[in-house]
Parts: structure tokens; C-alpha cells; sequence
């Protein structure tokens, strides 16, 4: 009995030791670059992606004209908000880095 005591006792002291280094781990911050890239693969056939003048293969509304009309482009925003594309958006299914990847994109096309 005492022996299982003392395992069990080993064993709240390593996790007790474990957790600051666990819980330690640096978040990934958002990359632009990469949100410009899931832009490029994902939106670019419907919307124009760049800040260059170019043209869409639709009506659909440029990136910088969505960043600068709607607030706060977070990627938990835009993560809720792709869960439910309007109609005539494929349905894309990004992780959450990656969502605040694509935030952090449209945040350098903010004016």
C-alpha cells in the first residue's frame, strides 16, 4: 500500500512539475504570407485576391474592398463565417490557423 502511495505521489509531482512547460508553449502567431497563399488557392478563381488591378472571373467582391468595408476580420469571424458560405461559395474548410492566417492577410489590405 504504501509502495502505490508513493508511485501515486511520483506521479502528481512529475505533472506538477510537467505543466508550466506545458502550458508554456508559445502560441503560432497569425503569417500573412500564408493567408495570401490559402487566398491564392482557395478564393482567387472568384475573387481578386491582390492588391493588383486585375480582374475576377466574377462578380464577386474584391479582397480589399471586403476589408475595408467589414470591422473585424478575426479569424474567428472568418472561420464562423465560412462555415456557412453564401450560396454560390464552395464550401471551405480551413483549421484555425489557417482562418487566422487569412485575417492576417486581409489585415495588410486594410486602408
Amino acid at each position: 500500500m504504501v509502495r502505490l502511495l508513493l508511485r501515486a505521489s511520483g506521479v502528481v509531482t512529475l505533472l506538477a512539475l510537467a505543466t508550466p512547460f506545458l502550458a508554456a508553449a508559445p502560441a503560432r502567431a497569425a503569417d500573412a504570407a500564408a493567408g495570401q497563399a490559402i487566398a491564392q488557392r482557395w478564393c482567387a478563381s472568384c475573387h481578386v485576391v491582390g492588391t493588383a488591378p486585375q480582374s475576377a472571373a466574377s462578380d464577386a467582391p474584391t479582397f480589399a474592398s471586403i476589408a475595408a468595408r467589414d470591422g473585424d476580420l478575426s479569424g474567428p469571424w472568418l472561420a464562423f463565417r465560412l462555415l456557412k458560405p453564401h450560396p454560390q461559395m464552395p464550401q471551405v474548410s480551413l483549421t484555425r490557423a489557417e482562418a487566422a492566417d487569412l485575417a492576417a492577410y486581409f489585415a495588410t489590405l486594410k486602408k
